[in-house]
């Protein structure tokens, strides 16, 4: 194959022709739509797994990596937390007690959990109750979230009161159990969801409300530099009457669907990338019908088929290759632009940050990258075939 003869032709017909400049103008319109196509999906996937990442981060401060729960009442003591921290002395443990309560002040009323925990050990597993917690817990000394107290109107050294689900006789009737808390700190999570819903006290405050018996917890919260490994080692640990849960299996649905929505924007968007190809494959069309006699004559001087169809195959590459590295280079440079300027800002009580998370996986970008690719070489294979199947002599034969 004479790779001089095939670089000039291709070179000739990249060229703008004055008679036929609708093919030029496809050209470009395939161009441009391949690279703004590749752009698109390269931001839409960094913000995909940006929000994914910051969910995560979230959720992953307030719901704990690991959660030991138990089975039957009272399976959950001192001696089961001192044998698990001997046995595990690189992981960090914080039981907890909880109940069901409503805040009330004024009219104003809302549901949510109490717990009770060791604020020590506490700090060293939730670090958004390490910035909120001072010194020590008052007697009935609570922690709240900061969208509550703003909803309430109420600051730290109020007081509220808390409803809890415990019954107490009043009379001929059964009332709620309340109990007036004075607040202490305000947490921030960045998840309206657990700041208006989570409240902290410590043992000593809920135990003497609920009746329980000091060393008897709800559950045992444990942080750890690999969940998904320490699971089996903890569980193989733990008697049958105590379970154990990861954090990614209590939220598991949320992460499938953000998968699922994540994998059909990706399909969705390649779509323009396939729409945009279809012009490269009208343009090449367009080029091969109106230079027929052009192949035909090269054909009959002793151009081969082979040659002829490297000479509309390079010419498709040259634009969809041309697309994809133009529109690479504007998906990242956009995406540098994003993470500088507050081009965009998002409310931050609704998605816990104001400014627009991005994070481009390599995975996500290399399959942008393939796909594109792929979908450039099957546009500009068909019209090069159809160019190198000219039958010369009936062409020319014709004009």
């Amino acid at each position: 194959m004479n790779r001089k003869f095939v670089n000039t032709m291709v070179r000739r017909y990249l060229r703008f022709d004055r008679e036929h400049p609708f093919i030029f103008l496809s050209a470009i319109l395939a161009f441009l739509g391949i690279a703004i196509g590749v752009t698109v999906l390269i931001i839409a996937m960094a913000i995909m797994n940006g929000m994914e990442k910051e969910f995560e981060k979230r959720l992953f401060v307030m719901n704990y990596p690991l959660t030991i729960y138990p089975k039957v009442r009272g399976a959950i003591d001192d001696e089961l937390l001192e044998t698990l921290e001997n046995k595990f002395i690189d992981l960090k443990f914080s039981p907890y007690m909880q109940s069901q309560v409503l805040v009330r002040n004024g009219g104003t009323l809302k549901g949510g959990l109490m717990f009770g925990i060791d604020p020590e050990r506490e700090k060293e597993v939730n670090e958004v109750f390490a910035k909120a917690y001072n010194k020590s817990f008052g007697k009935y000394g609570v922690i709240i979230g900061k969208p509550l107290a703003r909803e309430l109107n109420i600051d730290i050294g109020d007081k509220i009161m808390f409803l809890f689900s415990k019954m107490e006789p009043a009379g001929l009737s059964m009332m709620p159990l309340a109990k007036r808390f004075r607040v202490e700190g305000l947490f921030r999570s960045g998840l309206n969801a657990y700041d208006e819903s989570y409240y902290y006290t410590s043992f000593r405050s809920l135990e003497k409300i609920l009746k329980r018996q000091p060393g008897q917890y709800d559950g045992i919260h444990i942080v750890s530099e690999n969940p998904m490994h320490d699971i089996g080692l903890i569980r193989s640990e733990l008697p049958s009457t105590v379970g154990i849960v990861g954090w990614w299996q209590q939220n598991g649905n949320f992460f499938a669907a953000m998968q699922m929505e994540k994998r059909a924007l990706f399909i969705v968007l390649m779509l323009i990338i396939l729409i945009a190809s279809l012009n490269i494959v009208s343009s090449l069309l367009m080029t091969v019908m109106n230079r027929r006699n052009e192949v035909a004559l090269l054909l009959s001087l002793g151009a081969s088929k082979k040659e002829i169809l490297q000479i509309f195959f390079r010419l498709g590459l040259i634009i969809g290759v041309g697309g994809v590295v133009v529109g690479t280079l504007l998906g990242l440079g956009g995406m540098e632009l994003l993470k500088h300027f507050d081009i965009i800002s998002l409310p931050e009580d609704v998605y816990g940050t104001s400014r627009l998370p991005l994070d481009l996986d390599w995975s996500d970008f290399v399959s942008i990258i393939v796909g594109a690719f792929i979908i450039t070489l099957l546009s500009s294979f068909y019209p090069a075939k159809k160019a190198s199947q000219i039958d010369s002599l009936k062409v020319l034969r014709n004009e």
